[in-house]
């Protein structure tokens, strides 16, 4: 049935969206609170929201199944190609150095509780993407089978770690505010919504029916809102603001300082389950993405002995970066989303839907209402969070 597919879409939107990049979004929006974070979230989430329905307009102009490369080029030429390229390229990087210098302190610290034995975060960075660069070799279909294990014990984690410690949540340490913050999360915000990429196989998934791929965009974003809402709601009512600015300053992502505080045992497990599920999950994913866009790139067909180079060259860079600086965590989640997100899944719809609209007069079956007014407010709020992302540097 339809309907299936559509609700199979939204829940592919979800868990597309929903990986390692929360367990740096309490920690951030936390150093603003709770309240003056929330117009961050509920932002980041309506601009992707937007910037995604934009490019199921510009898919609408092509007949056959595309990607972002493609329509990119299509739209905007050479220079609209090497930029989705480039963005793309760096957009993966970031994320894999991301997960993999949380890694260390995550499979460190589970190592430590199940075995009772001591082992630097660097090993284990290292120990966790040979094992995991593995699978990625292995190709699609055995990651797809793992993910699904790993996913249902990131659900079922998530559930144990709410259904145990929304009780625990102290209102004042809700009001907690510091505005000069506020900022400070929107790359990672951002980030944390993108699944712009996915748009194209939606829309074919979906036999191009643009309505239905809107209604499922919307529906996969809002439960993705939900449970981030959620789970700040917890981590921020639970943890002091105090221990907040300790744990950015870090790099710690936010179950360790959530265990800390609520110091029962059982969501302790809980939380660390799901730090353990998140990480892998986003790893796999991404780590796999970037192994084939190399292989795409490089114009070679990915065979078993291609692969060990690609898988190679996708993963041990960022291994190398993450040992050189294990606290470049949320840096490298900010860069991802500051800069790379934002020319992609920012500045490159509206471009794509500027000059398909106005200049070439392309036509589509679905249209995105506001105009140009709303095209040039996205596109502003692309170079702010650009500019937010650079004034980190200085």
């Amino acid at each position: 049935m339809e309907s299936n597919r559509v609700i199979g879409g939204m829940l592919l939107i979800a868990g597309s969206c929903i990986g390692a990049g929360m367990l740096a979004l309490p920690i951030l929006t936390g150093l603003a609170g709770f309240f003056p974070s929330l117009t961050m979230l509920f932002l980041s989430w309506a601009f992707m929201t937007f910037t995604a329905l934009l490019l199921v307009e510009v898919n609408g102009w092509f007949k056959s199944q595309v990607n972002l490369i493609t329509m990119a080029q299509e739209s905007l030429g050479k220079k609209g190609r090497l930029a989705a390229w480039l963005s793309y390229l760096f957009l993966f990087y970031s994320l894999l150095v991301a997960y993999t210098a949380a890694s260390g302190t995550i499979f460190s610290a589970i190592i430590e509780s199940l075995f009772n034995l001591s082992v630097p975060p660097s090993l284990a960075s290292t120990f966790f993407t040979i094992l995991f660069g593995y699978i990625v070799y292995l190709g699609t279909r055995p990651v797809d089978l793992f993910n699904r294990v790993l996913m249902v014990g990131l659900i079922l984690s998530y559930l144990g770690m709410i259904a145990l410690g929304l009780a625990r949540i102290d209102s004042a340490l809700l009001l907690h505010s510091a505005p000069q913050y506020t900022l400070l999360s929107l790359p990672v915000l951002v980030v944390s919504f993108g699944f712009q990429n996915m748009i194209p196989s939606l829309t074919n998934y979906l036999h191009n029916d643009l309505k239905k791929v809107r209604r499922t965009i919307i529906g996969g974003s809002l439960i993705t809102l939900a449970i981030y809402l959620i789970w700040s709601l917890l981590v921020l009512g639970v943890v002091s603001p105090e221990n907040i600015e300790t744990s950015y300053a870090k790099g710690e992502e936010a179950t360790i300082p959530l265990r800390a505080a609520l110091g029962s045992n059982a969501i302790s497990h809980f939380a660390q389950g799901f730090a353990f599920f998140a990480i892998i999950t986003s790893f796999l994913a991404q780590g796999l993405t970037l192994t084939h866009f190399l292989a795409d790139g490089f114009k070679k067909h990915p065979t078993r002995k291609n692969l060990i180079f690609f898988t190679s060259l996708a993963l041990l860079p960022p291994l190398f970066l993450a040992l050189y600086n294990p606290q470049i965590f949320f840096r490298a989640l900010s860069f991802a989303g500051g800069i790379c997100a934002m020319i992609l899944f920012g500045i490159l719809p509206v471009s794509m839907v500027w000059v398909g609209r106005y200049i070439r007069r392309h036509a589509s079956p679905y249209h995105v209402k506001g105009g140009k007014p709303i095209l040039v407010f996205a596109f502003l709020f692309s170079l702010l969070v650009i500019g937010c992302e650079i004034a980190r540097f200085f």
